[in-house]
């Protein structure tokens, strides 16, 4: 990896530079002419058929499936020797993002190419390899994914369903119920994890089982907010026997093909969310210019442009930093391959590398594009909440995006908790960072020379959000030690400081690296957006960790503590309503997101 590649969660202590740093404007012809043919599938095939998606026609679902297998679309994640076209993370990703704009369609296909494909690409033997991805990556068959039961869903390893070695040690005999599975009501192939009896005791157990198998049933289709053209059924097992060779991975150890693919999945999910943003706010402009109201296009009106730009501001950062992590991990890929490591390994390495980031994406996508499709309700008025309007569904659909790959309350404490691990480990030195913070907040601040270069006020705010999340969080480890897992509101007010360093950060590389390109002028827009977002992601900064300093200390110290607080996230005053203006207009004049 380059010498400027971060550690995952280094970000937070250690300075990044434009060097090294990917940003969208990087994409080659090959990946934007990928990226075309997703669009142009998803204009062409799937959005003439919305209605009958939603309706859940019969059949419907799995011709589209079809279409896409052929071209090459449910393929290209996986090597060319299993008949995928073994294309790199990043190209990944940005066919997932524009294929998110798909609705309920982009369900099923993320389904099908995520959680059903990949643990067998990652986690199963040369022989599983060689029967099923060709499958899967033609299309000619559909994958499901069966984790979640009536009583285990965050905590997925308090499974019930069983798994029993036949007499004859040929079968597995799994007994159990699934929920919420995805795909189910057209799959022809379940990843499906169960207990395995073993004389240590119950082994959490990955299994490919094929439709075909005996005693596999499903339930009704569910009846749900949203994502009503995706197939979501309960599935069965009763006494269905699963060839031992059907074992995917070892046995015991179907905990790690969860979290793994889940570390994926969250990144993935991401790219999703960002696809269906951009679509919502195209439509935002494109209502906004055409609804008259008081004899004006209502665009012409500044509450209107204030939800134009602000919903774009946040997508252009949400873009920013899910390529910047897709980065990361190809390139972390890319080196454990040279090291020596095969192709399945080396990719989830770089994912579990990658974790915190992934983790972040996951949390911050899923919110943006929750109040991207809420404010385009509103742009819409009345006709946001009718069916016949594309935002009323935009608004359902999205909603369930903050509870897949694990909810958004549960990552915010993963966040947490993978960098204490990691600095108890050695592997981050995170103490060591909050410690020197500690120190300055003793210290008479420095006055030194001042840097009046374009980026220098928001580099020193960056670096300011972080030094201010490494103090609260380093006050909050010194005060509740191993406790501190029971402190859920803490921890979910540090992941958002955290957050938020990692998104403007991100924002700042692009914009810079943009500017060192073609210069101030050209990027003007660029730097309205990174001014709005910064200047407001330091409020919410700063209101998260007042809330948890006022949690966990009183008195001197607290008072101490503020002071710190409010020194490190200075920041001078910006016009932020010009600016929001500035961006709107260039989307009005566009009649779409255009950046």
């Amino acid at each position: 990896m380059s010498q400027n590649m971060n550690k995952g969660g280094e970000f937070l202590i250690r300075e990044t530079t434009i060097d090294g740093t990917f940003i969208p404007e990087d994409f080659n012809e090959e990946q934007n002419m990928m990226a075309s043919a997703a669009s142009d599938f998803v204009e062409t095939e799937v959005r003439p058929n919305e209605e009958r998606i939603e309706k859940q026609e019969p059949g419907l679902t799995v011709e589209l499936m079809n279409k896409a297998g052929a071209l090459g679309l449910l393929g290209t994640s996986i090597p060319e020797e299993y008949g995928g076209f073994g294309k790199d993370f990043v190209t990944n990703m940005l066919l997932t993002e524009h294929l998110g704009a798909a609705g309920s369609f982009a369900v099923s296909i993320a389904a099908h190419t995520g959680i059903g494909t990949l643990p067998i690409l990652y986690f199963g033997n040369e022989n599983q390899k060689k029967k099923y991805l060709p499958l899967l990556g033609s299309g000619e068959w559909k994958a499901s994914y069966c984790l979640t039961e009536p009583g285990s869903g965050s905590d997925a390893l308090a499974a019930k369903t069983k798994a029993v070695l036949s007499e004859d040690g040929k079968h597995y005999i799994l007994n159990g119920q699934k929920m919420w599975i995805t795909n189910a009501g057209f799959a022809d192939l379940f990843v499906v994890f169960a207990q395995v009896q073993t004389p240590a005791g119950a082994a959490f157990t990955g299994f490919i089982v094929e439709k075909s198998y005996a005693g596999i049933s499903l339930g009704e289709e569910e009846h749900k907010m949203g994502i009503k053209g995706s197939s979501t059924r309960q599935v069965f097992f009763t006494d269905c026997p699963v060839p031992a060779e059907n074992v995917l991975g070892e046995i015991g150890k179907g905990h790690l093909i969860a979290f793994n693919i889940l570390n994926i999945g969250r990144a993935k999910l991401a790219a999703a969310a960002l696809g269906a943003t951009k679509k919502a706010s195209s439509n935002s402009v494109k209502y906004a210019n055409e609804r008259i109201q008081f004899k004006l296009p209502i665009s012409k009106f500044g509450a209107i442009k204030h939800k134009l730009a602000e919903q774009a501001i946040r997508i252009f950062a949400l873009e920013t930093a899910t390529y910047r992590v897709a980065h990361l991990i190809d390139e972390k890929e890319k080196s454990m391959m040279a090291s020596g490591t095969d192709f399945a390994h080396a990719l989830l390495g770089a994912a579990e590398e990658y974790a915190v980031e992934c983790a972040i994406l996951k949390v911050f996508g899923s919110e943006v594009l929750d109040f991207v499709v809420d404010e385009g309700v509103q742009i819409y008025g009345g006709m946001g909440y009718s069916a016949d309007a594309p935002m009323e569904r935009a608004y359902r659909d999205s909603r369930i995006n903050r509870i897949f790959e694990g909810t958004n309350e549960i990552n915010r404490m993963l966040i947490i908790d993978m960098l204490l691990k990691r600095a108890m480990k050695g592997s981050l030195d995170l103490m060591g960072a909050a410690s020197t913070v500690q120190a300055e907040l003793m210290a008479i601040p420095d006055f030194g020379a001042t840097d009046d270069s374009l980026f220098a006020a928001e580099r020193k705010a960056i670096t300011g959000m972080k030094k201010a999340t490494l103090m609260v969080a380093g006050t909050a480890v010194q005060k509740y030690m191993l406790n501190l897992a029971k402190e859920q509101e803490v921890m979910m007010h540090i992941s958002d400081m955290i957050i938020e360093s990692f998104v403007c950060e991100s924002l700042l590389l692009r914009v810079e690296k943009l500017v060192s390109r073609n210069g101030e002028q050209a990027h003007a827009l660029h730097l309205d957006m990174l001014r709005v977002q910064l200047s407001d992601a330091m409020e919410r900064l700063g209101f998260s960790g007042r809330q948890t300093l006022a949690a966990m200390s009183d008195g001197d110290e607290q008072r101490m503590l503020l002071m710190g607080l409010k020194r490190f996230t200075k920041l001078a005053p910006c016009n932020t309503k010009d600016a929001r203006r500035r961006v709107a207009a260039k989307l009005i004049e566009e009649g779409k997101f255009c950046f």
